[in-house]
């Protein structure tokens, strides 16, 4: 029998170098950090093939991450879709056409369209109706010019910091290139926002990485023909949604997928009547496909 006064047992020490069991279940649990945008992507992915992450939400997030990878020169208004107006036509003249455009602001030139000295915003114009005889020079605000490499996550903090709406785009020997609003970064994120400067039918499909676009479900056959240079038929049906419907047999659903030579379509958001976006992935070593369109 041991006496109550003896010494109790030394403690087992741990060997020198053991990881302790809670250390290696810890390690096993806790996933890996991500390293880059790839792995935050990926992160993104998982979340939205386990439905944590609802269609539009996934592509929301997808779209600010991509953000950051592109630059002005990616999205802006080419020189040749610009509407400009010219300083030195009488004011009269210039304002069937800005009515005719329908834009809110016009970047104003003298002499030469390279020679941009300020913004015009249509609602200063209102002015011009109870004092026809205004000085247009007067009206014209200093305008804002962004090289073409400037990335869109920094512009659009510039925006929002000095509450510009619009910039001119330069090229590097200092001529005009374009123009973007902030409307158009937001779209990046957001999908399409009826922008000033949008002719046309709406943009429906968005660059999201190398290989890789989301699309609306209403995105037309021809569009997406255009895009990806497929030949979908557009004879029974006009929209992806509706040529995903044929394909599959009925209304497509949240997670399906369907492979169209080298592109893996899959749904990534749907309701009890439609397929609402898509993604597409495209495989195989073909031709870089065109960059996604106006």
């Amino acid at each position: 029998m041991m006496s109550d006064n003896a010494p109790d047992p030394e403690p087992r020490l741990p060997r020198q170098g053991a990881r302790s069991l809670r250390d290696r279940l810890s390690a096993f649990i806790r996933p890996t950090e991500p390293a880059d945008r790839a792995d935050i992507q990926a992160v993104l992915d998982a979340a939205h093939d386990r439905e944590v992450l609802d269609g539009e939400s996934w592509a929301m997030i997808s779209g600010a991450l991509d953000v950051a990878n592109k630059t002005v020169a990616d999205i802006m208004v080419p020189r040749s879709r610009m509407d400009m107006i010219d300083i030195a036509r009488p004011l009269p003249e210039l304002l069937p056409d800005i009515l005719d455009t329908g834009r809110s602001r016009f970047p104003v030139y003298e002499d030469d369209r390279d020679n941009i000295i300020g913004i015009l915003l249509a609602k200063d114009l209102l002015q011009s109706i109870s004092n026809p005889a205004i000085n247009l020079r007067t009206l014209v605000r200093p305008a804002v010019f962004v090289p073409e490499t400037k990335r869109l996550n920094v512009l659009l903090h510039d925006f929002r910091s000095s509450r510009n709406h619009l910039a001119v785009v330069i090229d590097e020997h200092g001529g005009t290139s374009g123009l973007i609003t902030m409307e158009d970064v937001l779209e990046q994120i957001v999908g399409d926002i009826e922008d000033e400067y949008d002719e046309g039918e709406a943009r429906t499909i968005f660059q999201t990485g190398n290989k890789s676009w989301r699309a609306m479900g209403i995105t037309t056959i021809d569009s997406f023909n255009r895009q990806f240079d497929t030949r979908l038929p557009d004879d029974d049906y006009d929209t992806i949604g509706g040529w995903l419907a044929a394909e599959l047999g009925h209304i497509p659903r949240r997670g399906e997928r369907l492979a169209h030579h080298d592109l893996d379509i899959t749904v990534v958001g749907a309701d009890a009547k439609r397929a609402l976006w898509v993604h597409i992935q495209q495989n195989g070593s073909t031709p870089e496909l065109a960059a996604a369109h106006d």
